[in-house]
C-alpha cells in the first residue's frame, strides 16, 4: 500500500516575502495530500486568532502530534507530526545540547489502515556540527533499543547538515542506507540538502522529490520534500 510522507520546515509560516500566513502552508499540504508529515519550526501563539497547530492538522483532516521545544506564556514553538494513520504510542525524546537552542524528536508507532504499523521519527537537529553529532547518537540508540512491532521506521526532519561527509550524515547511512541528496533550501534557488527523508528498510522508498511549486517556494525559506514508500 504506498504512503505518502513530507518533511517540510514551515518558518514559523513566515514566507519568502516576509508575510506571516499560516493558510499558504495549510495549502501547500492540501496540494500534497500526505498521509504523514513532520513540520518544524512550528510557532503557535494563544493571542493569535489563527491557532497554527490547530489550523494545519484540521485544514487537513490529519491527527496532530506536537513536540514542542519552547514553552511560554503565550507560545508553544518546536516539531508537529501531522498523520491520517491511527496513532498507537508517542514518545517525546529531548535533544537539547547544554548552552545551545532546545531541539527534540518525536517518535510515534501508526497504524495503516492495512492494520500494519510504522514508526515514524520527526526531528530538528542543531546548526553547530558537535550538536548534530550528539544528537545522531541519541536518535539511533533509541531507534534501535526500542525496535517496538513496527517492521518499517520512516525519519523525517531538517537535520541541518550541509557536511556530506560528516559523521553525523554517515552514522544514519550506515543504518538508513545512502540516498541522492536532494536541495531544499533556500527555496527561491535551493542548493543545500537540509531536509531528509530515510526508511529502514531502505527498498520501500518508491521516489524522493522536493516540492517546487510557486505556492511552496514563497510559504516558507524551505522547499517540501516529499517521498512516496511502498509500505
Amino acid at each position: 500500500m504506498p504512503c505518502k510522507v513530507v518533511t517540510y520546515n514551515v518558518h514559523r509560516c513566515i514566507g519568502t516575502d516576509g508575510r506571516h500566513d499560516p493558510q499558504r502552508i495549510g495549502a501547500v499540504l492540501q496540494e500534497l495530500s500526505p498521509d504523514i508529515a513532520a513540520l518544524q519550526e512550528v510557532e503557535s501563539r494563544f493571542s493569535d486568532d489563527c491557532r497554527v497547530l490547530e489550523f494545519l492538522a484540521g485544514q487537513n483532516g490529519m491527527t496532530a502530534i506536537e513536540g514542542p521545544t519552547v514553552i511560554s506564556s503565550d507560545c508553544r514553538y518546536g516539531n508537529l507530526l501531522l498523520t491520517r494513520y491511527e496513532v498507537f504510542s508517542v514518545q517525546h525524546i529531548d535533544l537539547s545540547y547544554s548552552g545551545r537552542e532546545r531541539r527534540g524528536a518525536i517518535i510515534a508507532e501508526l497504524v495503516r489502515p492495512d492494520d500494519k504499523k510504522v514508526r515514524v521519527i520527526a526531528t530538528h537537529l542543531g546548526l553547530r556540527p558537535h550538536e548534530r553529532r550528539y544528537q545522531v547518537k541519541i536518535l539511533l540508540e533509541a531507534i534501535q533499543e526500542d525496535i517496538g512491532t513496527a517492521p518499517v521506521t520512516i525519519l523525517l526532519g531538517d537535520i541541518n547538515e550541509w557536511f556530506l561527509w560528516g559523521r553525523p550524515l554517515r552514522w544514519l547511512h550506515d543504518y538508513f542506507g545512502r540516498l541522492p541528496q536532494t536541495p531544499t533550501f533556500p527555496s527561491k534557488m535551493p542548493f543545500l540538502s537540509l531536509d531528509r527523508l530515510w526508511c529502514h528498510p531502505q527498498d520501500r522508498i518508491v521516489q524522493i522529490s522536493a516540492v517546487k511549486t510557486l505556492l511552496a517556494r514563497t510559504a516558507s525559506d524551505h522547499l517540501p520534500l516529499i517521498g512516496i514508500l511502498d509500505l
